[in-house]
């Protein structure tokens, strides 16, 4: 019993520690190219450095972070083919929610829509903001579309693309707006719905590619 009860503090420690360092990753604390050793996050989570360890393993299984031997880990750098990959996958699964959304969406769904994208009409927006509202727009339209398999992918691909979000608003904090996906789901029009979604995507890839293919 001692020890089953050790065992679950390790793993909500090493669940703790896994979270907190993906915040940092996605909120651009963490940087591409940032060299991380164990001492000093275990310093910075006030934890030992086993759980940090741990949860540095599960970062790199995904991705997130690159282990280098002996010394640490690193950050990678974002590259090209991974912008076009992500916003390539985001594009099927995305057009397939805004041309279901158009299909199935109450007229409930569509102003609360309507009242998320309210703050693009606002004028000196916080990035942050707007940041936190565009991802409530795209999980909630992927929750309109009701395909739960979609959406699991959708929110994960929104993590690789919120980190981007981050990290070019601190370049370029110009915003690319929602209006013409909400209008054809009022509209009740699925491929003009897709097509608006497919532009939107478009217009936010090419602005990526235009602050880190530089």
């Amino acid at each position: 019993m001692v020890a089953s009860k050790a065992g679950s503090e390790r793993e909500g420690e090493v669940e703790r520690v896994y979270r907190l360092l993906k915040g940092w990753i996605l909120d651009a604390r963490l940087r591409p190219g940032d060299f991380l050793s164990e001492v000093d996050l275990a310093r910075q989570c006030e934890t030992s450095r086993t759980p940090v360890r741990e949860a540095c393993n599960l970062l790199s299984q995904e991705k997130w972070i690159q282990r280098i031997r002996h010394k640490g880990y690193m950050l990678p750098s974002i590259s090209i083919r991974e912008i076009v990959e992500v916003y390539e996958y985001r594009k099927l699964l995305e057009c397939f929610n805004a041309e279901r959304a158009a299909a199935s969406a109450t007229s409930d769904e569509i102003k609360a829509l309507r009242e998320i994208i309210s703050i693009e009409d606002q004028t000196g927006v916080d990035m942050s903001a707007f940041l936190k509202a565009n991802q409530e727009f795209h999980v909630r339209l992927g929750e309109i579309a009701r395909n739960q398999r979609v959406l699991d992918q959708l929110n994960l691909t929104l993590e690789y693309v919120h980190r981007l979000d981050v990290l070019s608003t601190q370049r370029d904090n110009r915003a690319v707006p929602h209006r013409d996906i909400v209008r054809a789901i009022e509209a009740r029009n699925g491929a003009e719905a897709a097509r608006a979604m497919s532009d939107h995507i478009n217009v936010s890839r090419d602005r990526m590619l235009r602050l880190f293919g530089t």
